[in-house]
């Protein structure tokens, strides 16, 4: 895949289509990475922890038990 750089303000920007976004599983505020190795950019999804997802999952995992204790620990 050749991509060009377009103008943006006073820097250049690589535009990333739509279909190579789903493919690499990033959106459109997703950290990325920026990495030089030789001659050649690598971008990659920056690592960022777990996830809201698997927050979200793991504390419905844990609502039927500790509920109220979290209810009450967030007050």
């Amino acid at each position: 895949m050749i991509r060009t750089l377009k103008k943006h303000g006073n820097s250049r920007a690589l535009v990333i289509d739509k279909t190579t976004m789903e493919l690499l599983g990033i959106e459109a505020d997703t950290p990325l990475q920026l990495t030089i190795s030789g001659n050649s950019l690598i971008v990659t999804p920056a690592a960022m922890g777990v996830g809201k997802e698997k927050i979200d999952a793991v504390l419905e995992q844990l609502r039927p038990e500790y509920g109220d204790m979290l209810r009450r620990l967030a007050e």
